[in-house]
């Protein structure tokens, strides 16, 4: 490869490509017209001695070098960026936008607090919230959009870095008044009750059902639905048993007239994790937004109060 004939915004235009395996959406995204991008793509053809994207049926599709190329040019224009980032971060002038990934119960637990933190310290930050996806799309694409990701991914990700943030454990959710109440504490009661399960995306069913099988407990599901916000409402409204995370019934046993249940069997403790992107272990504000959040996840930790199971 002849280097002298390669500019940053040729390899900028090369990831663009890489990662949207479309010319017009690579052209979108870095703010170029489509003939501009199609030239891009021709001149990177030249310059590698490699198709890059080639058409298969009706799509295209990358190259085997091209793959291969994807995440290292990722890296190495991560590193570029960072050159350039600001070695100070002013919470109280700042206008940044953060983009932060969690599931909705995560929202319920951390967010009020954390923007009651953020506001008071940076009133023109603003936060973005994005719904969890799974583990498939913690990727390096993923890593050069988002600032935080808080999930209950305990493994080392590629590209990210991880702190533990807080941990919970499930319980059994009712309405006030269900005529099983206290008695789900036995296990034929909880057997023969009828649940309300939560299959987020991308799963083929709760993952509450996957462990319990393996205890040798089936459950009769009634209904399911993809966030445990909508089962915990339900719950509320119904004489559905929602077996979800124990602090998500504290927070709503009042506003939703709920009362917890010590399940039969005990799940354990699960741990979330709180993800940054590695390329922003030094950015200052990157720092400052993580601080805030370690700060909630210790106060969540500190304090075990709200609504107590039944005895």
């Amino acid at each position: 490869m002849n280097l002298a004939a390669l500019d940053l915004n040729l390899l900028i235009a090369l990831d663009a490509l890489l990662a949207e395996v479309h010319v017009g959406r690579a052209a979108n995204r870095i703010g170029l017209s489509q003939p501009a991008a199609s030239h891009a793509l021709n001149r990177l053809r030249e310059v590698t001695g490699d198709p890059l994207l080639v058409r298969a049926g009706g799509r295209m599709q990358l190259t085997p070098r091209a793959e291969l190329l994807r995440e290292p040019l990722a890296g190495a224009l991560d590193q570029v960026r960072g050159l350039f980032v600001r070695d100070r971060f002013d919470p109280a002038a700042s206008t940044r936008r953060f983009a932060m990934m969690m599931p909705d119960h995560v929202v319920d637990l951390v967010m009020p607090k954390l923007l009651r933190s953020v506001e008071r310290e940076a009133p023109s930050v603003r936060l973005d919230v994005v719904p969890w996806r799974g583990l498939s799309v913690m990727t390096a694409d993923l890593a050069r959009s988002i600032d935080v990701v808080i999930a209950c991914t305990g493994g080392d990700v590629t590209g990210f870095d991880r702190q533990r943030l807080f941990g919970d454990t499930e319980a059994i959710a009712v309405r006030r008044g269900q005529p099983l109440g206290r008695r789900l504490r036995r296990l034929d009661v909880f057997r023969e009750a009828r649940h309300v399960a939560i299959v987020g995306r991308g799963q083929r069913e709760d993952p509450m059902d996957t462990w319990l099988r393996e205890q040798g407990i089936e459950r009769r599901i009634g209904l399911t639905v993809p966030s445990y916000l909508q089962a915990l409402h339900l719950a509320a409204r119904t004489d559905l048993v929602a077996f979800v995370p124990k602090r998500m019934i504290e927070a709503l046993a009042g506003p939703l007239l709920l009362m917890m249940v010590r399940p039969p069997v005990d799940p354990g403790i699960y741990e979330e994790f709180l993800f940054h992107p590695s390329r922003a272990e030094a950015d200052p504000g990157s720092i400052w937004l993580r601080n805030h959040v370690l700060k909630v996840g210790s106060a969540l930790n500190r304090n075990q109060g709200g609504a107590r199971p039944s005895i």
